[in-house]
């Protein structure tokens, strides 16, 4: 039985991976900094049939990070696939935001996502099978509005473009989910509320589809991804001619 570990689990797209997970028939390790929330995810699964750890974790402490780390270092409970979703969204510009705020980002949505990237591949590589995936954001491509939230998500992209291309020939798979704007589920919801966004349901199905595919970038919704195709373009452009440019040497 493969064995899922979702950070950021205890809702929201977290929750919706662990669903999906759990419906395909995955085991899982859930991972959240609030209890409750987590707990309720992880009842539903195993409701379903499915042996459910919980970790409950703030990837900003370091000792908690570290646990984190081991578990997916474990040869004798291997991980098949990391979901790096848990993330910390800061609001405004770089030099109006607390120090302290800034660093959680960077902790949380950077080096958390490297650390536990780096812990899960080492037993992936040996077993020849795996996957990461690394929850990014349509604001990735957007740092120049001036938040530090923008460039952490734009440096998943570009370092999980990095891992992906580092694994070729292994069997592991490497694919950063560029999300954009997701609904906000609210039961019951307030009469007139708005349901604009991208269901985190279809956003995940679309992440696993591309997953399988052996793409290295997913991006739901048309307009984000016809965004997204013309931004990629230059960068596809560069990489062949690259490529080109060393088999002449």
């Amino acid at each position: 039985m493969a064995t899922a570990l979702v950070t950021g689990a205890g809702r929201g797209l977290g929750a919706a991976f662990a669903a999906r997970l759990a419906r395909d028939g995955h085991d899982l390790v859930l991972l959240d900094v609030e209890e409750d929330a987590v707990e309720r995810v992880a009842g539903a699964a195993r409701g379903l049939g499915r042996t459910v750890e919980v970790l409950v974790a703030d990837l900003t402490d370091e000792k908690d990070l570290a646990a984190v780390e081991q578990r997916l270092g474990d040869r004798e409970r291997p991980v098949d696939l990391l979901v790096n979703n848990a993330g910390v969204q800061g609001e405004g510009q770089f030099v109006g935001v607390d120090v302290g705020r800034l660093q959680a980002e960077i902790d949380t949505n950077i080096t958390a996502v490297m650390r536990l990237t780096r812990a899960a591949l080492p037993a992936m590589i040996e077993r020849r099978r795996g996957a990461v995936v690394n929850v990014a954001s349509f604001a990735g491509y957007l740092a120049g509005r001036g938040d530090a939230y923008a460039a952490s998500k734009s440096w998943v992209l570009s370092f999980t473009d990095t891992v992906a291309a580092s694994l070729t020939g292994t069997g592991v798979r490497a694919l950063a989910l560029c999300v954009g704007q997701l609904q906000v589920r609210m039961r019951p919801a307030p009469e007139g509320a708005s349901r604009s966004g991208l269901d985190p349901d279809a956003v995940v199905d679309k992440c696993l589809a591309d997953l399988v595919r052996g793409r290295t970038l997913s991006v739901p919704g048309w307009r984000y991804r016809a965004v997204v195709d013309a931004l990629e373009l230059p960068r596809r452009t560069l990489r062949t001619a690259a490529r080109l440019a060393g088999r002449g040497r």
